[in-house]
């Protein structure tokens, strides 16, 4: 099952009532907004991020965050419990998450990639929207159905 599939499996069997966007593919939140007819700033972004926690030991990120916003790597790499982070190479994050950058929901469906959340996500608006595992489909669901089902650790680690 592909992540697509996952995703709407999820929101489905857990009962939790989601909107399916198709469009154009588009990968850059600013486009991908004006195509789906929302803020630029309900848009979930999903970054893979590897922190080093020791000199041999490494852990996988999902750092989750309003589109409008910059991440700052160092606050992820503090709240993962390490000394530094960075963004996972493309073919690592394809391979922790089914997906292609750009496309990646704000769900981990890996056991080796941590969710970790900026909370400003959860202040802004009643609904966030995110790419659903494709560039050409976004889901728009509650904001707190989403951080009541994907439990994740929060953090502040945004600015701008």
């Amino acid at each position: 099952m592909d992540v697509f599939q996952q995703l709407q499996t999820l929101l489905t069997d857990h009962q939790i009532s989601y909107r399916l966007l198709r469009h154009e593919p588009a990968g850059k939140s600013e486009e991908v907004a004006v195509i789906r007819g929302t803020a630029v700033s309900q848009g979930a972004k999903a970054l893979v991020c590897r922190v080093k926690i020791t000199s041999n030991q490494r852990k996988n990120v999902l750092a989750v965050f309003p589109a409008d916003k910059q991440a700052d790597l160092a606050a992820i790499a503090l709240a993962a419990g390490g000394k530094k982070a960075s963004l996972a190479s493309q073919d690592l994050a394809r391979e922790l998450t089914g997906c292609e950058i750009g496309a990646i929901p704000p769900f981990s469906f890996n056991d080796e990639l941590s969710l970790l959340v900026d909370p400003s996500l959860r202040e802004r608006h009643d609904e966030i929207v995110f790419n659903a595992g494709r560039l050409d489909a976004s889901i728009i669901m509650r904001t707190e159905d989403y951080f009541r089902l994907a439990q994740p650790v929060q953090a502040a680690f945004v600015h701008g």
